[in-house]
């Protein structure tokens, strides 16, 4: 009997030994288990590199001088001297509307001026005898007053005279409309035989032989360009309508003194040498602003989504754990997101498959090297 109850009491220990030993090992294998069930996905890590970031802006072109010329006086025109598109030179004479009718005043005005020197004259002579005749006591000395007076009153009819004569010579200048630059002769409305009348647009001169090129930045780009400093980013390219680029590079010189209240951007204003008379006034295009910017964080696009206007990765912890994370991006070229803040070197990122992750979970992370992509990439951006 003692020993049946030895032999059942040792039975009883050997399974619970047994038993302990099966759940030790569940227990170790569960979380190899887990982990061999944890997807695979590409993970980087993230690096920093030199760069030049590029901004476009559409830009507006203008001459560096651009004027009307408007006819002064009224007149039928009679010579045009110039065809569209001609190059003149400061002085030249454009135009020329009939004379006649100004040359008449002018003649007249000079004979009024004549005709008053001559007045004058013969007053100074009387005003000489009647002075001479008072200090003989002939006459009184009111007559010579008198003549006096009226000597005064033909030196003022003189002045008027020769200010009448000025105003008639100007006007007839004006039948001959001249360049006030060098410059490009734009359209011509009018024809030889058209009546003039005064304030009609006869063309528009402009001189292109440079252009400035003005274009709108936000304030915060104002700022980083207020910052910056390095002036070296004053050099600018200007994309050209048909996607060509400018072959001369130009330069910001100033901007405008005020934000535009409605649309909170200030307008920069650069210029540009234009020898071969390419760029024309009110032409379009694009001017690209380069910006250095020194251990810039990279993020691929295929990396990154959006909730609610916000931009996020996953950041994968040590464990392999997934964790999203926002970030402010500052600009974006070819594929990748230049990271304004919110991310930092050595961190790693998932890169690809994101739409299968989820917040929390634990992948296996297969690391990716994308140091030599971003080469390639930021060097076909700098061609």
């Amino acid at each position: 009997m003692k020993t049946y109850l030895l032999h059942k009491s040792g039975s009883s220990l050997a399974f619970l030994f047994w038993l302990l030993l099966l759940t030790q090992c569940k227990s170790e294998s569960a979380p190899q288990a887990r982990q061999a069930e944890a997807p695979q996905i590409p993970v980087y890590e993230v690096m920093t590199v030199d760069t030049v970031l590029l901004k476009e802006y559409v830009a507006d072109i203008q001459a560096v001088q651009n004027v009307e010329l408007r006819a002064r006086v009224q007149g039928f025109l009679e010579e045009i001297l110039v065809d569209e598109g001609h190059y003149v030179k400061k002085g030249q004479v454009l135009f020329k509307t009939n004379q006649e009718e100004y040359q008449a005043e002018l003649a007249k005005a000079n004979a009024n001026l004549e005709s008053a020197i001559a007045e004058a004259k013969a007053l100074e002579y009387e005003v000489d005898r009647l002075r001479v005749m008072v200090d003989n006591n002939v006459i009184s000395e009111s007559e010579l007053k008198v003549t006096l007076a009226r000597h005064n009153a033909v030196l003022a009819k003189i002045e008027e005279a020769k200010s009448a004569e000025k105003n008639a010579a100007v006007q007839l200048s004006y039948t001959e409309i001249k360049a006030p630059f060098d410059g490009i002769i734009d359209r011509l409305p009018y024809k030889v035989g058209s009546l003039i009348a005064q304030g009609n647009l006869l063309t528009t001169v402009s001189d292109i032989s440079a252009a400035h090129v003005y274009f709108n930045v936000s304030e915060r780009e104002y700022l980083e360009y207020m910052k910056s400093e390095k002036k070296d980013s004053n050099l600018i390219k200007l994309i050209l309508a048909d996607g060509t680029t400018y072959p001369h590079e130009g330069q910001i010189e100033t901007m405008e003194g005020e934000f535009n209240a409605s649309t909170g951007a200030i307008a920069f204003r650069a210029k540009f040498p234009n020898p071969k008379r390419m760029l024309k006034h009110n032409a379009t295009g694009k001017v690209i602003l380069s910006q250095k910017i020194q251990d810039a964080i990279l993020v691929p696009q295929k990396s990154v989504f959006e909730i609610q206007d916000r931009t996020y990765v996953y950041v994968v912890d040590e464990d392999g754990k997934v964790n999203m994370k926002s970030f402010a991006p500052q600009s974006r070229f070819s594929h990748y997101y230049i990271v304004r803040n919110g991310l930092e070197k050595g961190q790693r990122l998932v890169y690809e498959g994101i739409q299968s992750v989820r917040e929390g979970m634990t992948i296996q992370p297969v690391m990716v090297d994308l140091r030599e992509e971003m080469v390639q990439t930021l060097a076909k951006k700098g061609e």
